[in-house]
């Protein structure tokens, strides 16, 4: 299935549409502030396994995730004050922070070193189907098993098929990757420079 949503104002019914999906184990693609993503519940292992499989990813390398809001992001990482000031200047916007996961964060969702990729994306669309959710939302970029991008979320939808339980058309996409930050002990390190500027770290 394939939705359009106003990208500037959601049309509320279609996002309760679409959260419904979420809660029956369902896989969804949606537009971000970087690339159009795949995602469901967090909190949704069945659904999880099946976007390992989609994605053809090895388990031990765990997918990133969307919050709200900082405070969302309290909720399943450990925030320290340095981590809390740093976010607060970037976010909503292009970053991927990586941050120790608490305890609310399932396993599967976790490195090793039971760290995690956490986003908050400047997309009106993501922000509001988090909030409607309750729960956070995985997020990898809806690309072919080869890593070629899709930019156009019709060619999502033909190539995926019934994969993917529905597919939100939210516009034009920047169609470039997220800068990714650690902040594990309060020492910025980036780990992939991408459109959000790192300059201020």
């Amino acid at each position: 299935m394939l939705i359009e949503v106003n990208p500037v104002n959601p049309q509320k019914r279609l996002i309760s549409k679409v959260v419904d999906i979420l809660k029956k184990d369902g896989v969804i693609a949606y537009p971000t502030d970087t690339y159009y993503g795949i995602g469901c519940d967090i909190m949704n292992k069945k659904a999880i396994e099946k976007i390992y499989l989609l994605k053809q990813r090895d388990k031990n390398r765990p997918f990133s995730f969307m919050c709200s809001g900082l405070k969302n992001i309290s909720d399943y990482a450990k925030v320290s004050n340095y981590a809390y000031k740093t976010m607060r200047r970037l976010l909503p916007g292009p970053y991927t922070f990586v941050l120790e996961g608490s305890k609310l964060v399932p396993k599967i969702m976790l490195t090793n070193r039971k760290t995690a990729g956490i986003r908050v994306p400047n997309n009106i669309i993501c922000l509001a189907l988090v909030e409607e959710l309750g729960n956070p939302i995985i997020t990898t970029s809806a690309t072919m098993p080869d890593g070629t991008v899709f930019d156009n979320p019709s060619l999502i939808h033909e190539y995926y098929k019934t994969r993917i339980n529905l597919v939100i058309d939210g516009g034009p996409v920047p169609g470039q990757p997220s800068s990714v930050v650690s902040l594990i002990n309060d020492i910025p390190e980036v780990i992939r420079q991408g459109i959000g500027d790192v300059s201020i770290l």
